[in-house]
C-alpha cells in the first residue's frame, strides 16, 4: 500500500505516529531518497513538516488508512 501525505505541525506527526505504532505491519515513510520508521517520533519529526511524504505498508491495514486519510494529498 502507498499513499501520499503532508504532515503540517507537531500535532499532525504525534497522531500520525500514533496510529502508524498501533498498525502490526511494518510502515515507513520515503522522501526522496530518504526512508524512515514512520512509527519512530524523532524519526518523523526529523523529515520535516510540510514536505510531501509516501507512506509505505506492506500490508493494507483499512484502521491505519483510515486514521491517516486525512492528512493525504493528492
Amino acid at each position: 500500500m502507498e499513499l501520499k501525505v503532508m504532515l503540517k505541525d507537531e500535532k499532525e506527526v504525534q497522531e500520525f505516529v500514533q496510529a502508524a505504532s498501533v498498525c502490526p505491519e511494518a510502515i515507513d515513510l520515503k522522501s526522496g531518497a530518504i526512508y524512515l520508521d514512520a512509527k519512530s517520533l524523532l524519526g518523523v519529526m526529523s523529515m520535516g513538516m510540510k514536505r510531501e511524504m509516501r507512506v509505505l505498508c506492506s500490508k493494507y491495514d483499512p484502521t491505519f488508512v483510515q486514521a491517516v486519510r486525512k492528512f493525504a494529498v493528492a
